[in-house]
């Protein structure tokens, strides 16, 4: 190996070594070691995959791991380009030239960021977790470190950790508010996760526009993540030469979350507009975009294989935010917004997701199975200002709760109900801030 290689390896570690844990906003996920296996640490480009790196290494610092048995390393820099699988030992052993007493002897823990770089890396990803006393994490651009490309590579080896843009609770950390998960908030504090809230509903969860001083950028920037997304983990990586109809196709997903998808709409439209492009491409796309964590859907609540390939699919997007990114806003987008937060937070909260169609043509939002096997019927309204309104939607919960007994109500709110209107009392109804910040209920 080249010497100015190996001198660029030493002179990483020296400084992933002496760099102090950055304070970072916590993330509400699982840090905990798992033995014998590889964190692979996956999600959307922005999301904050690599800040998550480092939070994991500060818990291990926190709970009295040694600050030079955590090592953060970065393969994305000029000075290792063509390195190979068989390079990648010169690590492990620089490591371990300067600390000879830890090895095999003392856990350390390494993370391994863009590792994707080097081809081969999973040998030797494998070949140390057997050999030495390590914990890896690894992430990457989901172009190339895709959830299942990473469980076949790994052959059993990796636990995956999905990370998504800044859940509510999050969001309100970063901004210096503290949720108790036991504890309603008071009236001060009721006042200041409201306006959090509005200020989240407009920008979204991405970490980089948590920061104030990016909102007069927040247009260019969300379509910036969409735009790395569609040439770097779709058009680069499946050699798709029809960018326009790219591009056209993630416009219109992303300025219509929350809505069932037709692609043979989609596929007419396009063709009304003069935008060539197959139907079976569009479909592959949708594949390759939910792959890449731009977008995600949802089918109808069915036992018949028949009636999910006859019913469309529910889109959303990763973060509410894209949404704003690629539309101008109206009243009626406020409900679909809200609808896209409660869908992602239900994914974070590990349930499996999909949409109920009442035998009567109502629909309820989301019946949700938690990993015990409970379910819950979710409704998101955005205002309920009539009783007629409130009606409405506490029937179609009454048609799905008929069809899917045992399951618990909930009818989500983005205001709360006027004075006097009743609620019955087997549906919970909540604002949906104060819903995103209790993670003890459908979870």
């Amino acid at each position: 190996m080249d010497d100015q290689v190996i001198d660029a390896i030493r002179q990483k570690l020296a400084d992933a070594i002496a760099s102090p844990l950055p304070t970072l906003t916590p993330r509400e996920l699982d840090t905990a070691p798992v033995p014998g296996k590889v964190h692979a640490v996956i999600g959307m480009r922005r999301a904050g995959k690599t800040t998550f790196l480092k939070q994991c290494m500060a818990a291990r610092a926190s709970s009295g791991t040694a600050r030079d048995r955590l090592v953060y390393f970065n393969f994305e820099d000029e000075r290792l380009a063509g390195l190979a699988a068989a390079d990648l030992g010169v690590v492990l052993d620089e490591y371990y030239r300067s600390k000879p007493a830890l090895r095999r002897q003392h856990r350390v823990t390494f993370c391994f960021d863009e590792i994707q770089l080097v081809q081969g890396w999973e040998k030797f990803v494998r070949r140390v977790l057997d050999s030495e006393e390590v914990e890896i994490f690894i992430s990457g651009s989901s172009a190339k470190m895709l959830s299942r490309e990473v469980a076949t590579s790994m052959r059993g080896r990796a636990v995956e950790t999905v990370v998504t843009p800044f859940s509510f609770r999050e969001f309100g950390s970063a901004a210096g508010l503290s949720p108790d998960d036991d504890q309603l908030p008071g009236a001060r504090a009721t006042s200041a996760w409201t306006a959090c809230f509005d200020d989240y509903l407009r920008v979204g969860g991405f970490p980089e526009l948590a920061q104030p001083g990016l909102r007069s950028r927040q247009i260019e920037l969300l379509q910036g993540y969409a735009e790395a997304v569609v040439f770097r983990d779709v058009a680069e990586r499946h050699g798709i030469g029809n960018i326009e109809a790219l591009r056209a196709f993630v416009r219109q997903l992303l300025g219509q979350p929350a809505t069932t998808l037709s692609v043979t709409k989609l596929h007419a439209d396009f063709r009304s507009r003069g935008i060539r492009v197959a139907k079976e491409a569009l479909l592959a796309w949708l594949g390759h975009l939910e792959d890449a964590f731009l977008v995600f859907t949802v089918p109808v609540a069915t036992r018949s294989e028949r009636q999910r390939q006859v019913n469309l699919r529910k889109l959303y997007a990763v973060d509410h935010g894209l949404a704003a990114a690629f539309r101008a806003r109206s009243a009626q987008d406020l409900g679909r917004d809200l609808e896209n937060i409660v869908a992602c937070e239900l994914l974070r909260r590990h349930c499996e997701l999909a949409y109920v169609k009442t035998e009567a043509g109502n629909e309820v939002d989301f019946l949700a199975t938690t990993r015990n096997g409970e379910r819950h019927l979710v409704q998101v309204a955005a205002r309920v200002l009539e009783p007629a309104t409130l009606a409405r939607e506490l029937r179609a919960l009454d048609e799905a709760a008929a069809m899917h007994r045992g399951a618990r109500r909930w009818l989500l709110l983005g205001e709360p109900l006027p004075a006097g209107m009743a609620m019955p009392r087997e549906v919970t109804a909540v604002p949906v801030w104060r819903w995103l910040l209790d993670r003890t209920v459908v979870t």
